[in-house]
């Protein structure tokens, strides 16, 4: 006889996988809010150069970076509703920290100490939050539909920075950077609500666990691979705002709002490709697109043609992580996914985390010019990552074949 999670349709898994997909929602909306006045605010506002404006910034993957592998290890023991509530906490907290910085803005060392810190806790959140209402989802609906919870989990994180992103800027232009922070305080007050009115699921597999850095080891090759393509969205979110602001253009937003919008929709259209096509093939050829994108920014003469290379590298980063991110929980056993997905996650952080400080690096010492062909070097080396795992994968069913 058929379980019941068998006999349900297409229809009623999106909606249960959506279900836990809004709490990613609130929280990155709580990140996107602040993500395009903040690097005018530590650079025009308090008068620090870009090295630090991308330091600041970048400060909150390096927390998420630590944050995942504890994010993992909770999912896996004791499920993924404790990490939620964690994430919202910190959510909240950082809603506090961000208006105590605002309103210390004539103090520039405790206002930045203070947006520091706010990063971190944001980090925090952001680490506990970024792979477990997927796993939660994944749970409720089992590992069969793990490509569509992850591709869904991504439309809910990059849609709510769409809306996010430019609703910030309008909120600290017409109403002042203080109503930035209240929204952030209230979003985690109703992510937080939300979280402790569901469920509590948990994994019942037997299997041994595995360390975080055996499973981290396994996952590497696609984490590569993702970390390499996530400098271009890096690069995007964090200095767009001061590439515009350098070409004495206006509305930067636009092309994190493009950016957003068109990763949605390639999430859409392409969901169902990882599963008929393969996921490193799918990461190949939108990493190509990601490139494209970023050519297009390169030497875009005017901000028309600069969001729509934006939008291009949206379109063609929107399936690398799911993609790649099939292949990596794939390799892990049943006791080990919540770890895998964590895990596999830490590059996505290693490769933000980085970005902000080494392209700010980039943009002082060969200026802002130089900051968008620097990001597509970087994505072209992840499309050559691709090749090697492709050809290895091959080779391995080679000696299968031959063993066979």
């Amino acid at each position: 006889m058929l379980s019941k999670s068998l006999q349900k349709t297409a229809l009623d898994y999106r909606f249960q996988i959506a279900s836990y997909a809004i709490l990613t929602f609130y929280g990155y909306f709580t990140i996107g809010l602040s993500l395009a006045v903040l690097p005018i605010f530590i650079h025009e506002t308090l008068g620090y150069n870009t090295i630090i404006a991308g330091a600041v910034i970048g400060s909150q993957y390096i927390m998420t970076f630590f944050m995942r592998a504890y994010a993992g290890t909770i999912v896996d023991k004791k499920g993924p509703k404790p990490a939620v509530i964690i994430s919202m906490i910190c959510f909240m907290i950082t809603g506090i920290l961000l208006w105590a910085a605002f309103y210390t803005s004539a103090s520039p060392l405790l206002s930045i100490s203070l947006l520091a810190l706010s990063r971190l806790l944001t980090g925090c959140g952001e680490g506990m939050v970024g792979a477990s209402p997927v796993n939660w989802a994944i749970l409720r609906v089992g590992d069969q539909h793990t490509s569509t919870a992850i591709s869904y989990n991504g439309i809910f994180n990059y849609s709510s920075m769409a809306i996010g992103a430019p609703l910030g800027v309008i909120l600290s232009q017409q109403f002042g950077n203080w109503t930035i922070a209240a929204l952030t305080l209230f979003i985690g007050s109703v992510g937080l609500a939300s979280t402790l009115n569901k469920k509590a699921l948990s994994s019942v597999s037997k299997e041994i666990r595995n360390s975080f850095f055996t499973v981290l080891k396994a996952v590497s090759p696609f984490g590569m691979g993702l970390a390499l393509a996530g400098i271009g969205f890096g690069t995007i979110s964090t200095f767009i705002t001061l590439y515009y602001n350098y070409k004495g253009w206006d509305n930067a937003a636009l092309c994190i709002t493009c950016f957003s919008t068109m990763f949605v929709l390639g999430r859409f259209v392409l969901t169902n490709s990882i599963n008929k096509i393969g996921g490193i093939k799918i990461a190949l050829f939108c990493m190509v697109i990601e490139s494209f994108g970023l050519l297009l920014i390169s030497f875009a003469p005017s901000p028309f043609l600069t969001i729509i290379g934006a939008a291009i590298t949206g379109l063609g980063f929107s399936m690398v992580f799911p993609a790649l991110g099939v292949e990596a929980v794939n390799s892990a056993s049943a006791a080990n996914k919540g770890a895998a997905l964590g895990a596999y996650g830490l590059f996505i952080d290693i490769s933000l985390g980085i970005s902000g400080p080494l392209v700010g690096l980039i943009a002082k010492q060969f200026g802002m010019n130089f900051i968008f062909p620097f990001s597509l070097l970087l994505v072209l080396s992840g499309v050559v990552v691709c090749f090697l795992l492709i050809r290895s994968k091959r080779n391995s069913v080679k000696k299968i074949t031959t063993f066979v």
